[in-house]
């Protein structure tokens, strides 16, 4: 869809806790496949690599935070790690769809996120374009279709991305057993938008390592899912239990190789 193409109504998944109130179009999951690269050209790697050959592009995301009702930080996290995987569960991602070949560039190259804020207006603007809104308990996340790294469009580019910080006014309670969890560094200081890119990473990286009949199931219970923090000693035991990891290529905030979250799926285990 170009800049002519005409405005479509803001299209949106909204969950309470882990349970979609309304779905999004279904459609088949086989576009989205196995990491087809070898560990050692990783989409995430700090080094470089025949990824970064490629024409790079990034996963757009925006954060509503209005200035009487910020979302929980926790919340946060989590519904734009959903949004992740409703972007990849879309019928507009595979095969033919509108979105498709440019999910196939972004995951050919570096996989990229960037988070950006937006308020009023803004948030309008943003809603206006091509792209899903995923809402939590608090929050509300849209992610649009990959662009060059370059090629943002300017009601998105024009967005804040840095110092994006939000608090939960409670701890979070325990992820219950069966749920996904994917796990943050605690032993890292991210900011709020940081950590909503390095979740949505990890739920990426679970996603990849499902089947089909598991991605089918996470997409029809309407991907339940928790971001906690452990204490180090259960990350050290997350990060040598062969789960997928996230090492970061420490483009901002954080040193290049911080591991900073762990997927910890059911069916992973």
């Amino acid at each position: 869809m170009g800049p002519s193409s005409p405005p479509r109504t803001p299209e949106r998944v909204r969950y309470s806790g882990a349970s979609p109130v309304a779905t999004w179009p279904a459609g088949t999951l086989d576009a989205v496949s196995q990491d087809p690269t070898p560990v050692t050209d990783s989409p995430f790697r700090a080094e470089p690599g025949d990824r970064d050959l490629a024409p790079q592009f990034v996963l757009p995301l925006v954060v509503r935070i209005e200035r009487a009702a910020p979302p929980a930080r926790t919340d946060a996290l989590e519904t734009a790690a959903r949004a992740v995987l409703v972007m990849l569960a879309d019928a507009r991602s595979a095969g033919d769809g509108e979105w498709a070949q440019a999910m196939r560039d972004w995951q050919d190259a570096r996989i990229r996120k960037v988070v950006r804020r937006a308020r009023g207006a803004e948030w309008r603007r943003a809603e206006a374009l091509p792209g899903i809104t995923v809402t939590g308990k608090t929050a509300e996340v849209r992610v649009f279709p990959p662009v060059p790294l370059d090629g943002w469009p300017k009601d998105l580019a024009r967005l804040q991305v840095s110092g994006t910080e939000l608090d939960d006014p409670e701890p979070p309670v325990a992820a219950g057993p069966a749920a996904p969890v994917l796990w943050m560094n605690p032993g890292l200081g991210m900011s709020a938008g940081k950590a909503m890119a390095q979740a949505g990473h990890g739920a990426q990286l679970a996603w990849w390592e499902l089947d089909d009949e598991e991605r089918t199931a996470w997409r029809d219970a309407g991907f339940p899912l928790a971001v906690r923090t452990p204490d180090p000693a259960h990350w050290a035991r997350l990060t040598t239990s062969g789960l997928p990891t996230v090492r970061d290529a420490g483009f901002t905030e954080i040193a290049p190789g911080s591991c900073t979250v762990v997927a910890d799926h059911p069916a992973l285990r």
